[in-house]
């Protein structure tokens, strides 16, 4: 009895198109991060080093290069804590994850628009990235916690409310290194209390 024939894999992209893709979504981040309006998908593609129709054939629409970029960044922010925790302290991690953090924010700076006309839409669910956001928090809080590092009495909704709020007010007072500082001011304020000995209260 002849056997049947395998079921035909699912073809492979390309090589040449998976690095087209990643150029183009780097360079979309980037643009993204760097402009105070939107960039054009030409602007885009110029910076990838590709044309324009490279750009539209993997991502048909401004909506989708926008939602590849911001699921990406997501992604990278929230494997981001594990990564830190491997390779430092969670005090140090979570200072470290502080500054992911910012760099994410930064990346809405040219497609504030269309995020939000997305995130209207339903296109994209902010409860969804809260709730990632939050799971890679506590994962670094927990660590801290059990290692003695870090308050264990500190809820991720509040350090992500926290981080925030610096980060809006740093940029605005016009000294570039003030948004470190006021997260070196968190993060002190999320280590244990000394007690008495520092002449602190209970």
């Amino acid at each position: 009895m002849a056997a049947e024939p395998s079921p035909a894999a699912s073809p492979q992209p390309r090589a040449d198109a998976v690095r087209n893709r990643e150029s183009v979504l780097a360079a979309a981040t980037r643009a993204f991060a760097t402009s105070d309006t939107e960039p054009s998908m030409r602007e885009i593609a110029r910076q990838a080093g590709v044309g324009i129709a490279t750009v539209y054939r993997h991502f048909p629409t401004r909506e989708a290069l926008v939602d590849a970029v911001y699921q990406d960044q997501v992604v990278r922010l929230t494997a981001g804590a594990r990564e830190l925790l491997a390779r430092h302290p969670p005090a140090r991690a979570l200072r470290l994850w502080m500054d992911l953090f910012g760099e994410w924010v930064a990346t809405k700076h040219g497609m504030t628009d269309t995020l939000l006309a997305m995130i209207d839409a339903g296109a994209i669910s902010l409860a969804h990235t809260r709730q990632e956001l939050l799971a890679a928090i506590a994962t670094i809080l927990d660590a801290g916690a059990a290692a003695g590092d870090v308050r264990a009495d500190v809820r991720p909704g509040d350090v992500s409310a926290g981080i925030l709020a610096m980060l809006a007010v740093g940029p605005r007072s016009g000294d570039p290194d003030q948004t470190r500082r006021l997260l070196d001011l968190l993060m002190d304020g999320l280590r244990p209390h000394r007690g008495a000995a520092d002449g602190l209260s209970s």
